[in-house]
């Protein structure tokens, strides 16, 4: 696939690396400019683009920036993306760590949700429950015990058919979390993030969370 990646941090760079080893044509761009991604497109083989490029002609976006930086994202970036086409959202929401308040995130509207309002684009959330050291180095082929399950939230079941497909190509066994009004079941301070469960560990996580956020995942 031909995918384009908004943000080049810890989970962007990460994806990169990943994906262009596996032979997909990945195109990286982040808000400084193309010219600040000249050590990570060497390492990879990926290509330096602008926002604008890196959402043109291509298979699959995802998206992985601060929650604080999705509105400053530039206008209209996802106007003449196709409807089908599949989005991933990576983000957390870190009101005390990183992104201050989103009143509408602390008033109960799951975090991909908010993202999707924002970019005025349906999105699919995965990858927002590993570290991206453990994303690099801890995928495994299918049918391996304890292989670290991945969960996969999204309302268009094509859309996210192609990134559960994704995921498991990256050496994780995914995990159908239901639509993106369940996402709130992955966001920090739920029993799967950050857990490295595997694929039944996974279910019963999400089937354990509740709704409420605990204070460190809080505005304060």
């Amino acid at each position: 696939m031909k995918i384009g990646i908004i943000g080049a941090g810890h989970i962007g760079g990460t994806l990169a690396r990943r994906l262009a080893a596996l032979g997909h044509i990945v195109l990286v761009a982040n808000s400084r400019g193309p010219e600040t991604l000249d050590d990570l497109a060497a390492e990879t083989g990926a290509t330096a683009v602008t926002p604008r490029e890196a959402v043109k002609d291509v298979d699959l976006i995802v998206l992985t920036i601060p929650e604080k930086n999705v509105p400053s994202l530039p206008h209209g970036l996802f106007a003449d993306v196709p409807r089908a086409l599949p989005v991933v959202d990576t983000g957390n929401y870190y009101p005390q760590q990183r992104d201050g308040r989103i009143a509408a995130i602390e008033d109960g509207l799951p975090e991909s949700r908010w993202v999707e309002r924002m970019i005025a684009h349906p999105v699919v959330k995965t990858f927002n429950t590993i570290y991206s050291l453990h994303l690099l180095e801890n995928g495994r082929p299918q049918g391996t015990p304890g292989r670290i399950a991945l969960p996969v939230a999204g309302d268009d079941p094509v859309a996210k058919a192609i990134v559960l497909d994704l995921v498991n190509d990256l050496g994780f066994d995914p995990v159908d979390a239901g639509g993106l009004d369940d996402s709130w079941r992955q966001q920090p301070g739920t029993p799967v993030y950050a857990a490295d469960l595997d694929f039944a560990g996974v279910k019963k996580a999400l089937a354990d969370a509740r709704p409420e956020r605990t204070a460190q995942w809080k505005a304060g």
